[in-house]
């Protein structure tokens, strides 16, 4: 091979190059037990859904609600791409949620509220208990704290029942809630607060996490004092108190600005309100996501559409019944818990499952003891919690005595490796697994097998779900065939109800970041005009089913969590000794990936363990503590062109021990060869194994 092609190689991984990489799996097929009980068990369905039958074919999912005014259209496409869902219809998403399953399902757990502690017993939530509570948390909203339909609330709540009892209280009056993962700091939340315009900030005084209370309360007040500096101001702050009656935070209360929520709910027991009406295009929640630019995307989800998809996939993805106990591990935080523990289950009357903590705390069985008292039949996690859950304890699942009948995965690509362990031992080789792949933007579920119809395939997500019509696309728009061994860039021919309206505030975004890289003809109203680009890699195999291959663009998936390289490159610079970083992602066994920095420092100023321990703490306390770096390398120089332009991707090569091709362009190559050393030693070998395909692509457009 002549040293000019294997450079390129190295330097612009190709779509055949993947398809090097690719590799078909055995097939597992469903059991006949889980077939004969399942909800979609009909070959029909894909029939129904089919392209011929859309967008009608939606009328499926929008007849599983109850509307309070039928809709007279199912989708309006006048102004594209800003679709518009059943249109004319009104209802209400916590009516729909809670109020119509009163008759039946009155004294049935809406949720059980597992705490991290052990010896706190579980806590069901009946329907009846939850509409009650529900109620008088909307008139402590409405009269309290003066919020309509319209206004923006955001929420800063673990996983505690507090969370969807306000996430339902805002529906029910058309308030628009915008809950921020836990976990995050709290300047990222006070960002996050001016850019939706709240006026109220909805928190917690402490939860439990990793064997520990940790004090929420204090992240309340960075983040009002963050929205204030950035001129949006906060009139109430409301502290849910993790034990009632007792405040668990060591942080003071704010005199006329700070409310505990359990005090003032006393004024509004037993108060009824009821719901309002809303259109179908009224907008239900933002759900705010990383992007490559730094700033957050407040993705505006609507009532109709939005409720009418996560119902209909919840019913024949998930395959939920009214009987079964379904347990989502994921964090209502994100969109995952959103759109699958809270709006889609329980708009089909499940009984859902809602745990605190760490699944690995005290130990690696938790999670089986958990599921084997509340007798869990449906379980939901990510690949990096089934990675962690491998690690701490393989044989853990044999010791106890639960049975799934349906595992879903969710969030990022799953090795097959760990697909097999999910199926052999936590599944026992008896449940089904959906490898489910979605985006925050998009709702809900857009590929997966049915459970009951198609056979599993490892690393595969699966065929799309009913009613969604997906394309490959090359760099210059020509559709890549299935079976080819190419890749490229997934996109969904068509709308649907899940996806979102828009990005908060900014139109113009959502149409560039979405839609404009393969629209067709901007002038068209034709939705064939217009394909979503997802910003994945994806191949499609023979048979139809597709293999995600991780992001396109700067954006490192760090266990399901999105971070955008650029708000983690802006963290290290508030650290007044850095005068440049720069992110790249590299492989990890537990979460998949993780962000390595690299940093040169200011004139006069060394790379000392302070440097690196502020810089780590800046990323902690400006994103959260899941965006802590792997590595934090201070190097001499950054690699760059003779422009100027940081060449990230070799700086990813040298992280994940690849050859770095060749860089005499550069304007500076011989600080490549230090940092190569700095990073692999002086006499490392480099890896000629494949790496996953977003590491692999990283930075290539510099």
């Amino acid at each position: 091979m002549s040293e000019k092609r294997k450079t390129k190689e190295y330097t612009e991984v190709s779509e055949a190059q993947i398809a090097v990489h690719w590799k078909e799996e055995e097939y597992f097929r469903p059991a006949k037990k889980f077939i004969e009980q399942a909800n979609a068990r009909d070959p029909d369905i894909r029939k129904r859904f089919a392209i011929e039958n859309f967008p009608d074919c939606f009328r499926e999912y929008a007849d599983l609600l109850t509307w309070s005014e039928p809709y007279k259209k199912v989708l309006d496409t006048g102004k594209p791409p800003f679709w518009k869902w059943f249109v004319g219809g009104k209802l209400n998403a916590c009516y729909n949620c809670v109020d119509r399953h009163l008759g039946q399902y009155r004294n049935k757990a809406a949720f059980i509220f597992v705490a991290e502690p052990e010896e706190e017993p579980p806590l069901a939530l009946t329907y009846q208990e939850l509409y009650v509570r529900v109620s008088e948390m909307a008139a402590l909203l409405r009269d309290f704290c003066g919020l309509k339909a319209g206004d923006r609330v955001t929420l800063h709540l673990p996983m505690t029942p507090e969370l969807p009892i306000t996430m339902l209280a805002c529906a029910r009056l058309g308030v628009i809630h915008s809950q921020v993962f836990a976990g995050f700091s709290g300047q990222a939340c006070g960002a996050r607060i001016q850019d939706s315009g709240s006026h109220v900030l909805i928190s917690m005084d402490a939860y439990w996490r990793a064997g520990k209370l940790l004090d929420h309360k204090v992240n309340a007040d960075i983040a009002v004092q963050t929205a204030e500096e950035m001129n949006q101001h906060v009139d109430k702050v409301l502290i849910w108190q993790r034990f009632a009656g007792k405040y668990s935070s060591p942080t003071p209360m704010v005199q006329g600005r700070d409310f505990f929520v359990n005090d003032v709910l006393k004024k509004y027991r037993d108060q009824r309100v009821e719901p309002v009406p809303m259109d179908a295009e009224a907008p239900l929640f933002l759900m705010y996501t990383s992007g490559s630019t730094g700033k957050p995307k407040g993705c505006q989800h609507r009532t109709g559409g939005y409720l009418a998809y996560v119902a209909g996939t919840s019913k024949y993805i998930q395959d939920i019944h009214p009987t079964d106990t379904y347990w989502c591990m994921a964090d209502i935080g994100w969109i995952t818990g959103h759109s699958y523990i809270v709006y889609g289950p329980l708009a089909i009357a499940a009984t859902s499952v809602m745990y605190e903590g760490v699944p690995t705390h005290p130990d690696a069985g938790r999670p089986w003891r958990i599921a084997e008292r509340l007798d869990v039949n449906i379980f939901h996690t990510s690949p990096t919690a089934i990675r962690a859950l491998r690690r701490a304890g393989p044989e853990e699942p044999s010791k106890y005595h639960y049975h799934f009948k349906h595992m879903t995965t969710v969030g990022e690509p799953i090795e097959p490796e760990a697909w097999r362990w999910y199926y052999n031992e936590v599944g026992k080789r008896e449940a089904v697994i959906v490898d489910t792949w979605w985006q925050t933007e998009n709702g809900g579920f857009l590929c997966s097998t049915l459970p009951a119809l198609d056979p599993m395939k490892p690393g595969s997500a699966g065929p799309p779900v009913p009613g969604i019509y997906p394309v490959i696309y090359d760099e210059d728009g020509k559709e890549v065939t299935a079976g080819s061994g190419q890749a490229g860039n997934m996109c969904i021919r068509n709308p649907w109800p899940g996806i979102m309206q828009t990005i908060w505030g900014d139109p113009e975004r959502f149409v560039n970041g979405y839609y404009k890289r393969y629209c067709k003809n901007p002038n068209s109203k034709d939705w064939r005009d217009w394909p979503y680009m997802a910003g994945d890699g994806a191949m499609q195999s023979a048979d139809g089913y597709f293999r995600i291959l991780g992001r396109i663009d700067d954006v490192i998936n760090v266990a399901g969590h999105r971070l955008g390289t650029k708000e983690i490159e802006n963290a290290c610079l508030t650290v007044a000794d850095v005068a440049e970083a720069a992110v790249v992602p590299v492989t990890d066994e537990i979460k998949g990936r993780m962000p390595e920095i690299y940093v040169a420092l200011k004139p006069g100023h060394e790379g000392t363990p302070d440097t690196i321990n502020r810089i780590i703490k800046a990323n902690e306390e400006i994103i959260g503590r899941f965006a802590r770096p792997k590595h934090v390398y201070v190097v001499p120089d950054m690699p760059k062109t003779r422009s100027g332009k940081i060449m990230r991707r070799v700086l990813a090569s040298i992280s994940n021990r690849r050859d770095v091709g060749d860089v005499t362009t550069l304007a500076n190559p011989a600080v490549v060869e230090d940092i190569r050393k700095m990073v692999q030693g002086k006499d490392a070998v480099v890896s000629g194994e494949a790496v996953p395909e977003d590491i692999a692509k990283f930075g290539q457009n510099d």
